[in-house]
């Protein structure tokens, strides 16, 4: 017997259908027209099969106008429990982070590639930033950020649409469109999470946070 159909805008399940999946979730982030029509739209999608694993959607937060988004990997066990990016530990540094540039947290836009936590903070698949790409994208394109921070490798490649991994790409700029007529400048930094780690590398985050307030300025 065939499957029971699907509810409208339900998309379909990424482990049959991973191709239908991520052109479910582009049709869906084109039709949003606000940042509240996209969260409606990624609450709804059930594309992604970490939905059913993770306590809650984490979309985003910040200004919606804001002049600066930072873009991370994908929630980890504290963002999943409260619903939102980068709190807890790696959270407060980032905020450090941002001070230390001259901007409060609610002045810049924060989210994550992947709303939804991958079990045991896993890295993120490909086929799974593939299908939820098209919201992180249509993110973006709705802000309007003049730049465009990738905090961490995933996110790096992704967005910047490169192979490299984040030490090379990290202090290295590039262009991205954001629509039809909006254009921002894209750059990668080691993740907050990974600095806690490795706090050596902190001198390198230095860098990179004051040539993003040059772009800024």
């Amino acid at each position: 017997t065939p499957p029971p159909p699907m509810a409208p805008g339900a998309g379909f399940l990424l482990s049959d259908t991973p191709h239908e999946a991520r052109q479910s979730a582009r049709d869906l982030a084109a039709a949003a027209t606000n940042l509240a029509d996209l969260k409606e739209a990624v609450e709804k999608f059930e594309g992604c099969a970490l939905k059913k694993s993770a306590s809650n959607t984490v979309f985003g937060v910040g200004n919606p106008e804001a002049r600066l988004v930072l873009v991370g990997e994908a929630p980890g066990a504290e963002e999943d429990r409260q619903g939102e990016p980068f709190v807890g530990p790696s959270g407060k540094l980032l905020d450090a982070m941002l001070r230390s540039i001259g901007f409060a947290r609610e002045e810049v836009y924060i989210t994550n590639i992947l709303p939804w936590r991958p079990p045991g903070n896993r890295q993120p698949t490909i086929a799974e930033i593939a299908v939820c790409e098209p919201f992180v994208r249509r993110h973006l394109e709705l802000i309007g950020p003049k730049v465009v921070v990738c905090l961490g490798g995933s996110s790096a490649k992704t967005l910047m649409e490169e192979d490299r991994g984040i030490t090379r790409l990290r202090g290295t700029w590039k262009e991205m469109t954001l629509g039809a007529s909006s254009v921002a400048d894209v750059t990668a930094m080691f993740h907050p999470a990974y600095l806690l780690r490795t706090p050596e590398q902190k001198r390198l985050a230095w860098r990179d946070l004051r040539a993003v307030a040059q772009k800024l300025s």
